[in-house]
C-alpha cells in the first residue's frame, strides 16, 4: 500500500515526504511520521544491549489534516493506552530482528488502525416485535407459569 525510501539504519529521524500512505477514506504524508529507536526487550544474547533494533513510531492524529473529527473521535476509542492525551499514537513494535522489518511493521499497524477508524459504525434501525411475536411470548410466560402452578403443593380445604 505504500512506498518507502531507503531507510537511514540508525538514530532518531522524521521522513521527508518522499512518499504517502494513501486510502480512500484519508491519506498521509511520511513527514506526519516519527520515528525514534530503542533497545528491544526479551532475549537477544549479547547483541541485545548494542543494537536499537525495536521502532517507536509517532503519528500526530489530532493535528493531521487528513483526518476528520468524527475519525478522530473513533480513533481515540480503538487506539486506546496507544494514543496520548494530546493526540498523539504512539506504537511499539519489536517482533522483528531488524529496524527496517520493525519500521514496516508499526506502519502497517498503524495504518491498519486507521482503516479501521475510517470504518463508519452502521446506524441501528429501530424496530418494533411482530404482533405474532408477541402473542408467542406471552403464551410461552403463560405455559412456564402453568408448569410452575402444577408444582406447588395443592392447598386443602378445612
Amino acid at each position: 500500500m505504500y512506498v518507502h525510501p531507503k531507510w537511514p539504519d540508525s538514530g532518531q529521524f522524521e521522513l521527508n515526504d518522499q512518499f504517502e500512505i494513501l486510502s480512500g477514506q484519508f491519506g498521509i504524508r511520511a513527514g506526519d511520521l516519527q520515528f525514534s529507536f530503542i533497545r528491544a526487550p526479551g532475549p537477544g544474547g549479547q547483541n541485545v544491549n548494542k543494537v536499537a533494533s525495536a521502532v517507536q513510531l509517532r503519528f500526530d492524529a489530532k493535528s493531521s489534516p487528513s483526518i476528520s473529527a468524527d475519525m478522530f473521535s473513533r480513533l481515540r476509542g480503538l487506539a486506546g493506552s496507544r494514543m496520548s492525551k494530546d493526540g498523539v499514537i504512539v506504537i511499539t513494535a519489536h517482533q522483528f530482528r531488524t529496524q527496517g522489518a520493525n519500521r514496516e511493521d508499526a506502519v502497517n499497524r498503524l495504518i491498519a488502525l486507521l482503516r479501521q477508524a475510517a470504518v463508519r459504525p452502521r446506524r441501528r434501525v429501530a424496530t418494533k416485535p411482530s404482533r405474532a411475536s408477541k402473542e408467542r411470548r406471552l403464551a410461552s410466560k403463560q405455559a412456564k407459569g402453568d408448569v410452575k402452578r402444577m408444582r406447588r403443593k395443592p392447598v386443602r380445604d378445612t
